[in-house]
């Protein structure tokens, strides 16, 4: 209830009040005679005040509240100071987060291509000739020769960045049928690099490497890869920016994952096959395996979960010594004792791990939400890695887990759950004096995209991101179409 003069309510012509107070709007009145306005009280005392003083006090009020109740009341000279006081707090040039703006690229123009060579599904790579792998420059299709059987999925904006890849100083945005590249040098802020031709296929996965070391153009290399459906294409993108097509490779089935180990390009489907293209003998090959349910990368080697209940390993640096025997070299290296399906994996290499790679740690989540860690020292390397800790806390299958130096941060299908735990070390090993111990429980809540893309998974991916030996984010991102993100430490929450 708030008490007021004629006056006060009056001096700013053509408002709600004036409207009111002359007959021109019709009143509710309670039983004491006072008007009643059916608005928010708290942001009515500031516009009172401000009626009777002409001062602002924003004190514990948001501006974009009192806007809005500024507006509905129709107080003109409250709402130009308002806006003023918004501008003073927002900018273009972005927030000190913010480390360099890049313009949108010019869409590239589109080749109309009717001969577009066979159907990028029949070739497996599996004993590709020079000429094939190059693919003579030929557009990619999906199926069939003609426009009309291209196939592209949910329509997407072709102005609008779907996945952003990084690898050192480099950055990747991939658009619904291009992909540029951009660098950042100290002396020359960022440069885009390379921008690839216009695909007739809307892009699903990206993958970057920076450091090339080996390959078909020697060290000065970077190469980008992007996927859609079963089909890949590479390029390798010399010094000066000028970019290369590698080849165009089908893994057969959708690709689920790509990525760089080395200079090895590396696709992988749930359905249970891994493709590689190695850079020293511009090779690729299709290996079938298990259903893969989660992988990871340590050093030379991928890790695959899958759902037999089984982890196994790729050793990368061995690859090429086996392409004569065209075998990828996939050895099981633990089996869980529940044979759950192996969801989530994470492999830590302490500072101790040895070239041999014998000091390993791996914690992995399963269907069934059990988060296990398990060991290999080097005592332990005949008989494999050892059970070390499980924790039953999650209900539902583990989407996620990481372990780094400090922490066990581990995260399920129910609504992004994240539960994390305190990692003790003794000498850079894993210890259990006093153990691991729980930290927090939180929610990254995000709301999927209802028709989604191929691309809305890997393009809003939660993380966690950042060095295992520092402190890692996740990156919250609530409704599908937003301007805000939120930026929350992994380990407990905190924004």
């Amino acid at each position: 209830r708030f008490s007021t003069s004629r006056q006060t309510l009056m001096w700013i012509p053509d408002s709600f009040f004036s409207s009111l107070l002359s007959g021109r709007i019709s009143t509710l009145k309670d039983e004491t005679g006072a008007i009643f306005i059916d608005r928010d009280p708290a942001a009515f005392a500031p516009i009172l005040n401000f009626l009777r003083t002409k001062e602002l006090d924003l004190r514990g009020v948001s501006i974009n509240v009192l806007r809005h109740e500024a507006e509905f009341y129709g107080i003109t000279p409250l709402v130009r100071r308002l806006l003023l006081c918004e501008e003073l707090e927002r900018s273009s040039c972005g927030s000190v987060l913010f480390h360099g703006y890049l313009p949108p690229p010019g869409i590239p123009s589109r080749k109309i291509n009717n001969t577009a060579g066979p159907p990028a599904d029949v070739r497996t790579g599996q004993n590709c000739s020079e000429t094939e792998i190059h693919g003579g420059g030929v557009q990619p299709t999906l199926a069939g020769t003609g426009e009309g059987t291209v196939k592209l999925g949910f329509p997407v904006d072709p102005r609008k960045v779907l996945i952003v890849a990084g690898h050192h100083n480099w950055i990747v945005a991939a658009y619904a049928h291009f992909a540029v590249c951009y660098r950042i040098k100290e002396s020359s802020g960022w440069q885009q690099v390379f921008t690839s031709p216009y695909l007739d296929w809307t892009i699903e996965r990206v993958a970057l490497n920076a450091k090339v070391v080996g390959g078909p153009h020697g060290d000065k290399d970077k190469m980008v890869a992007v996927a859609s459906e079963s089909s890949i294409i590479l390029w390798s993108i010399q010094d000066g920016g000028s970019g290369s097509e590698i080849g165009v490779f089908s893994l057969g089935v959708p690709v689920d994952a790509l990525f760089f180990i080395g200079n090895q390009l590396v696709a992988t489907s749930h359905t249970g096959k891994v493709g590689v293209w190695n850079a020293v003998t511009q090779h690729w090959q299709v290996q079938d395996v298990v259903p893969i349910t989660s992988y990871d990368t340590a050093g030379s080697f991928l890790l695959l979960g899958c759902n037999n209940g089984s982890i196994y390993y790729i050793d990368m640096q061995k690859f090429p010594l086996r392409m004569k025997d065209n075998d990828l070299l996939v050895t099981e290296l633990y089996h869980d004792p529940s044979n759950d399906a192996i969801t989530a994996l994470s492999v830590y290499l302490t500072p101790k791990t040895s070239v041999s790679g014998n000091w390993i740690e791996i914690a992995y989540g399963t269907s069934s939400g059990a988060v296990r860690v398990i060991v290999q020292h080097p005592e332990t390397v005949g008989s494999g890695p050892q059970l070390f800790q499980t924790f039953t806390v999650h209900r539902s299958p583990v989407t996620k887990i990481m372990l780094s130096e400090k922490h066990l941060v581990s995260v399920c299908a129910d609504n992004n759950h994240v539960r994390t735990w305190t990692v003790t070390r003794f000498r850079g090993m894993i210890s259990t004096q006093p153990g691991s111990t729980p930290l927090a429980s939180f929610k990254i809540l995000s709301l999927e995209e209802a028709e989604s893309h191929g691309s809305y998974c890997s393009g809003n991916d939660i993380g966690p991101f950042g060095e295992r030996d520092d402190q890692q984010v996740f990156i919250q991102k609530v409704v599908p179409i937003t301007n805000k993100l939120f930026v929350r430490l992994s380990s407990t929450g905190k924004r």
